[in-house]
Parts: C-alpha cells; sequence; structure tokens
C-alpha cells in the first residue's frame, strides 16, 4: 500500500469516527476496494484512532481539564463526591470498564473471527434499527447532569458492543442514552468522553505492540503511512465533531440509519455475487 491508501484511510477514518455508521467498518470495507485489497487490520484502526481521540481532547479541553481537576480535588477531600464533575470522572472510569475486559478476553476473536464482512452488513442493519427506534421512542429530556451511575455503567456495556465490526462505538453509546431518555446532543458528548480511556488504551496498546514487539510488519502499512494516516484522521475528526453536534441540536439520526441500512444491503449484494471476500 501506498501514502496515498493511507492518507484516504486517514480521511475516512476522520469522517466516520463520531457519526454513528461505525468507522472500523468503513476501514475493512474501503480497504476491500484499494489495489492491494488488503484489510488495513485491527491494529492500524486502533492506531489511527489515536487522531480522532486526540480531535476530542482538543475539542473538549476545557471540559476535560475541569473534570479531572475536579476528579483530583475529590481524592483530596477539596471537593464532595457528589459535584457534577466529580462524578463525570467517576463515570468515566466505570464505563470504560466493559470494553477493557471484554476487549481483553476476546482480543483473538476481535482480530480476526469478528472481521467478517457477513458479520459487519448484518450489525449495520440491524444496529442502525435500534439507532432508529431508539431515536423514535426516546423522551430526549435528561442532561448530562442527570446521568447516574447505573446509566453510566449501561453506557459502558452499549459502548463494548463496538468490538464487534459495524456496530460502531458512538452509535451503541448514543442509541443506549437515547434509550435511557437523554437528549441527542447529551448522548454524544457523553459518548466523545467515554471513549477517551478506552481508545487511547487500545491504540497505546498496538503502538507498544508496533515498536517493541516489532509487530508492525503484521499489517499492510508501515509506520510512516500510519502515522500519516492519524494526523488526517485528526484534522477530519475535528471538524466533523462539530458539523455533528450542531447537525443533531436540531435533526434526528434518521440519515444515518438510512445510510446504515443502504451501505448493509450493498455489502450483502457485492458478498452475493462474489464482488468482494468476506474476510481478510
Amino acid at each position: 500500500m501506498n501514502w496515498f491508501e493511507a492518507a484516504l484511510l486517514g480521511l475516512i477514518q476522520g469522517l466516520t469516527e463520531f457519526l454513528p455508521i461505525s468507522s472500523s467498518a468503513h476501514l475493512f470495507v474501503v480497504g476491500k476496494f484499494l489495489p492491494s485489497g488488503a484489510d488495513p487490520g485491527a491494529a492500524f484502526t486502533a492506531v489511527t484512532q489515536l487522531g480522532t481521540e486526540t480531535a476530542v481532547i482538543v475539542y473538549f479541553w476545557r471540559d476535560i481539564v475541569r473534570i479531572i481537576t475536579a476528579w483530583f480535588g475529590s481524592l483530596r477531600g477539596r471537593l464532595p463526591k457528589n459535584d457534577p464533575d466529580v462524578r463525570m470522572g467517576w463515570l468515566v472510569i466505570l464505563g470504560s470498564l466493559p470494553i477493557v475486559a471484554l476487549g481483553v478476553l476476546f482480543q483473538h476473536a476481535i482480530e480476526n473471527t469478528l472481521r467478517n464482512l457477513w458479520i459487519v452488513a448484518t450489525t449495520l442493519i440491524v444496529f442502525g434499527l435500534i439507532l432508529a427506534v431508539a431515536d423514535a421512542v426516546g423522551k430526549h429530556q435528561r442532561e448530562l447532569k442527570d446521568l447516574s451511575y447505573k446509566h453510566g455503567i449501561l453506557y459502558g456495556f452499549a459502548q463494548a458492543l463496538a468490538l464487534i465490526p459495524g456496530v460502531s462505538r458512538s452509535g451503541g453509546t448514543i442509541t443506549a442514552g437515547l434509550l435511557m431518555g437523554y437528549t441527542r446532543q447529551a448522548a454524544a458528548r457523553y459518548s466523545f468522553l467515554l471513549a477517551i480511556p478506552a481508545v487511547f488504551g487500545a491504540g497505546l496498546y498496538e503502538l507498544y505492540k508496533i515498536f517493541a514487539q516489532h509487530e508492525g510488519a503484521q499489517g499492510p502499512f508501515g509506520i510512516p503511512e500510519t502515522i500519516l494516516a492519524t494526523v488526517v484522521a485528526f484534522v477530519v475528526g475535528y471538524l466533523i465533531i462539530g458539523w455533528f453536534l450542531k447537525y443533531i441540536s436540531s435533526k434526528s439520526y434518521s440519515i444515518f440509519v438510512w445510510y446504515r441500512i443502504a451501505l448493509g444491503l450493498l455489502l450483502f449484494l457485492l458478498l452475493g455475487f462474489n464482488v468482494i471476500t468476506p474476510g481478510q
């Protein structure tokens, strides 16, 4: 693979990471149509996500600093545990545990068995329909200040579903938030914050394997191309965050639901006629 393909996949990562349409599915699918026809790989996906999550940190920098400062302040007894920012800090930690635990337990399946386009096509459609139901029946009343520990853990398990390609991390958490009665913006904002520990953890772990264990050659990209893709993902992802939050402030998720269904059906057709292969 070449530099152009790496930049293209970085662009795809940035465009899709924060939308409820599954960035990992798009990287997998687009990789099939590149000249090499190779799966970019779970490691490449995890590392490029560092770029998009860095965009989250930059975009929500003030909120993140406030939450971290308050959380450490509570440990020193300077702030009560029921302070909204302190509670948010604990909620992000608790909500991150399910995806970490399940990611470790099912690492082999995530990196191999589940990377199958039949699974991706199915999850795109099924979870797209679930998102549609959640958006239609959700009360859209609760804000982030109403987030409880119980809801935070449920958010965490919903995020863990993103370990299955095609589900979408943001899609899973946003769907859970809508079903629990949160507004579209509140569900999306918490989805962004909740992703930071898990995505950075996965990305840094993959970097460790690449540099310390010399596993970079397992995927189709070298280290320089992966860095390029990560930078592109950061720039595009930052722009998408602002657009997405503005869009859902006045519109429903229906456009993303229809897109997921259309893409899933297209994949079924391509697979059925052997235009593309399901696995790596």
